[in-house]
C-alpha cells in the first residue's frame, strides 16, 4: 500500500502576529524547536513503514500552497534534503476542499491510487511515535475503502475548536476506532464542558485519510461544481521546475468550501450507506498553535511559569510568554502576559485575550500599513534583504544571496544603486560588462542600466546596497530574464 502525505500550507497565521506575517506565516517559523512547523510536518511520518507489519511505502510529500509562498516551501524542503512529489500552487485561496482535490488529481495522474493522509502544515504533534502507529491503523482502514479522520482527545472545554461526536466502537480491540457520528461547530464554554463530561466528543484535528479515488468520487457526488472546475484547471495546468500551476483563470471560478462541509459532514451518522466514515482518537500532544496562549501551552516553562525565547530578563514575573528576537526584553512584576519583540513591532497582550490580536492586524490593514504583510527581513528565492536606513531620496539595504542564488536581469526607471561586497564573491552584470567582486570592493549601477547580481561561490554573499533616486519602491523593477520565472516584483 502506498501512503502519500498531502500537506496543506495555505494559512496566513495572523493570530501569531508579529512573528507570523502574510508573506512569511507561522508554518515557516521554528516556533517550538529548530525545524519550522512545515518541516516538522514533512518529516512527521519518517519511519512509518517500519511500524507496519505489511507492505507500506511512504511516498515523498505533496505540498499545496499559495503561489506567493512557493519558494519558501521549496527552500525549506531543500534544507531538509527532501524532494517533494510536487508543489501545487493555488492562484487564489479556495479553502481545503479544492486544495485536496488538486492533490488527489496529482496523486492519481500516473494511474496509481495511493492512500492520502491530509495534514495542515502548521500543526504540532509532540509524540510522533504514537501518531505514526495510529497512521498505520488508518492506512488499513483507508485501504479498505473507509474515510478516516483523527479526533484529538480533549484536555479541557476548549471553545476554539470544532468537535467530533464518536459513534459505536468498530471493534473492542481496534485501537479505539469508532464510527463518525457527527461534526459539531465550535461550542460555547458551557456546552464544551458538557461535551467533555460525556466522554463522547473529540476535537476536530483537520487530519484525514482516504484513497485518492474515493475523495474524487465523493466530491463528484456532493460538490460536482468544485470537482468539475478543479479537473478542468488541473487538466490545463503547467509544470514549472518543481511547481505545478493549475490554470489560474479556471481555478479562480472554483467555489470555496472546506473538506468538512463539502464531504465529511455528509458522511457522519451513516447518512451515506455505501461509505463508512471512521474517527481515530489521537492523544499525542497535538496543538494547532492557533494563538499565543496555545504556544505558551506547548512551550517549556521556567519554575515561575514563564516561556522564554531570546535575551530575556525576568524579576517576580510569572506565567508569561516572552519572546525577544532583536533586543533585550525585561519583564518585571507582570503576570499572564504575552510580550513579543521583533525588529519592527512589539506586541503586549493579556494571555487570556490572545484571540484579540486580530484587532491589530485589522488596524494595520485599514491604515494601509504593511506590518501585517512583511517582516523587516524580506525573503526572496535568491536569499533575502533587510532595510538598514532610509531618508529623502535614499535607502540602504543588506542583501544576502544564497550560494548559487541569482537575481533577475533587470533595470530601474527611478533609482541608481551602489553595491558594496561585505563577504563572499559577487558576479555582477552591468550593461555589457561582467565583473567579479570580492570583499570590500564595490560597483555603481546607473539609473536605467540593465544589471544582475549572482553568487557563484559556496558561502552566502553579503552586500550593502545603497539606492538613490526619486522613487525607491520595490515595484520599480523591469525584468528581462529570471531563473525563477517571476513576472512581478520580488
Amino acid at each position: 500500500m502506498q501512503l502519500l502525505p498531502v500537506i496543506l500550507s495555505g494559512g496566513s497565521g495572523s493570530r501569531l502576529w508579529p512573528l507570523s506575517r502574510e508573506a512569511y506565516p507561522k508554518q515557516f517559523l521554528p516556533l517550538t524547536g529548530t525545524d519550522s512547523l512545515l518541516q516538522a510536518t514533512a518529516g512527521r511520518l519518517d519511519g512509518v513503514a517500519d511500524e507496519s507489519s505489511g507492505e507500506l511505502t511512504l511516498l515523498p510529500p505533496l505540498i499545496v500552497c499559495n503561489e506567493a509562498h512557493r519558494f519558501l516551501v521549496a527552500e525549506q524542503l531543500r534544507l531538509m534534503r527532501r524532494d517533494p512529489a510536487s508543489i501545487l500552487l493555488e492562484p487564489v485561496g479556495r479553502n481545503t476542499a479544492p486544495a485536496l482535490t488538486l492533490a488527489a488529481l496529482a496523486a492519481s495522474s500516473d494511474g496509481t491510487d495511493p492512500v492520502l493522509i491530509v495534514m495542515p502544515a502548521d500543526h504540532l504533534i509532540l509524540d510522533e511515535v504514537v501518531f505514526r502507529r495510529l497512521v498505520v491503523r488508518g492506512v488499513e482502514l483507508a485501504g479498505a475503502g473507509k474515510v478516516v479522520t483523527f479526533g484529538i482527545v480533549p484536555t479541557g472545554p476548549e471553545t476554539g475548536y470544532g468537535y467530533i461526536r464518536k459513534g459505536e466502537r468498530l471493534d473492542p480491540g481496534d485501537e479505539g476506532a469508532c464510527g463518525l457520528d457527527a461534526f459539531v461547530e465550535k461550542p460555547d464554554r458551557e456546552t464544551a464542558a458538557q461535551y467533555i463530561e460525556s466522554g463522547r466528543y473529540l476535537w476536530n484535528s483537520g487530519i484525514f485519510m482516504m484513497k485518492a479515488s474515493l475523495w474524487l468520487e465523493l466530491l463528484e457526488r456532493f460538490r460536482g461544481d468544485i470537482a468539475s472546475v478543479c479537473k478542468a484547471a488541473f487538466g490545463k495546468g503547467e509544470a514549472d521546475r518543481e511547481f505545478f500551476r493549475p490554470d489560474p483563470a479556471l481555478f479562480r471560478t472554483c467555489p470555496s468550501d472546506s473538506i468538512d462541509y463539502a464531504v465529511m459532514e455528509r458522511l457522519s451518522g451513516q447518512q451515506v450507506q455505501d461509505v463508512e466514515a471512521v474517527v481515530l482518537p489521537l492523544d499525542a500532544g497535538w496543538s494547532d498553535v492557533g494563538a499565543w496562549s496555545a504556544l505558551w501551552d506547548v512551550t517549556q516553562r521556567d519554575p515561575s511559569g514563564n516561556a522564554i525565547e531570546g535575551d530575556v530578563f525576568t524579576h517576580e514575573a510569572s506565567d508569561n510568554l516572552l519572546i525577544a528576537k532583536h533586543r533585550m526584553l525585561a519583564a518585571v512584576g507582570v503576570e499572564g502576559l504575552v510580550i513579543v519583540e521583533t525588529p519592527d513591532a512589539v506586541l503586549v497582550l493579556n494571555k487570556a485575550r490572545a484571540q484579540d490580536v486580530k484587532e491589530v492586524t485589522r488596524y494595520l490593514k485599514e491604515a494601509n500599513r504593511d506590518e501585517h504583510l512583511f517582516h523587516r527581513k524580506v525573503h526572496r528565492p535568491w536569499g533575502s534583504f533587510e532595510p538598514i536606513d532610509e531618508g529623502s531620496r535614499y535607502q540602504v539595504k543588506r542583501l544576502s544571496v544564497a550560494p548559487g542564488g541569482c537575481l533577475s536581469l533587470q533595470m530601474h526607471h527611478h533609482r541608481a544603486e551602489h553595491w558594496i561586497v561585505v563577504s563572499g564573491t559577487a558576479k555582477v552584470t552591468r550593461g555589457d560588462e561582467t565583473l567579479l567582486l570580492t570583499e570590500n570592493q564595490s560597483i555603481y549601477i546607473p539609473l536605467g542600466t540593465r544589471h544582475r547580481l549572482e553568487n557563484p561561490g559556496q558561502i552566502p554573499l553579503e552586500i550593502i546596497e545603497v539606492q538613490s533616486g526619486s522613487y525607491l519602491g520595490e515595484d520599480d523593477i523591469v525584468r528581462f530574464e529570471d531563473v525563477y520565472n517571476r513576472n512581478s516584483q520580488g
